[in-house]
């Protein structure tokens, strides 16, 4: 059966660091690229990262660009997204899913398949 299973979130103070995991059961991930989304509450849904197939090519919105980091965990068939000095804007629910590319301006429109189930990121200031 093909899924992405989250893992990780929580609540954490501003400044501190949280990893979330995306893994992929039914596929092999790394054969994919991969984006992370997250949406606050009473916000629209806004792109985050995402990595193309084999760690070739990363994007980072701007918002998170120098604090957050994307990468593969191909032993767990996973991506991983730390999140490092993190701040109260943060503050949402993150779901990872497969991207028909990462190689592109518009990365964030090239969703397919199935999402995570999602994962709530809380950061108190």
């Amino acid at each position: 059966q093909v899924a992405l299973v989250q893992s990780g979130g929580g609540s954490v103070q501003a400044g501190g660091s949280l990893t979330l995991s995306c893994a992929a059961s039914g596929f092999i991930l790394d054969y994919v690229a991969v984006g992370w989304f997250r949406q606050a509450p009473g916000k629209e849904r806004e792109s985050v990262s995402c990595i193309s197939p084999s760690d070739k090519l990363r994007h980072y919105a701007d918002s998170v660009k120098g604090r957050f980091t994307i990468s593969r965990d191909n032993a767990k068939n996973a991506v991983n997204l730390q999140m490092t000095n993190v701040k109260p804007e943060d503050t949402a629910i993150y779901s990872c899913v497969r991207l028909r590319t990462c190689n592109s301006t518009v990365w964030w429109t090239r969703t397919f398949g199935s999402w995570g189930q999602g994962t709530q990121v809380t950061v108190s200031s």
